[in-house]
């Protein structure tokens, strides 16, 4: 056998247990995908993410509910860190 075709042989079956490695590896990581979806569905811990939780599911009809807007208003002002509304002047 030429020394050419042995090397071209064996690149082709090290590229094909790579890919099937990767496969692999991709397929066992899909799996871990169900468990942040069921915690998204039950966030526990903080009220306000119950909340948000809530208005998710609402859909559209969260923008005219008053609770929705509270917890949104409230979700913005903790992200950028501005004070509460009752203590600006």
């Amino acid at each position: 056998m030429d020394l050419k075709i042995a090397a071209r042989m064996i690149a082709v079956l090290a590229i094909g247990a790579a890919m099937i490695a990767a496969v692999a590896a991709l397929r066992e990581a899909g799996s871990e995908d169900n468990a942040p979806a069921t915690r998204l569905r039950d966030p526990g811990g903080e009220p306000a993410n119950t909340e948000l939780v809530r208005c998710r599911d609402l859909g559209m009809a969260a923008a005219d509910d008053a609770a929705c807007l509270k917890a949104w208003a409230e979700k913005r002002r903790r992200f950028l860190g501005a004070p509460p509304e009752s203590a600006q002047p």
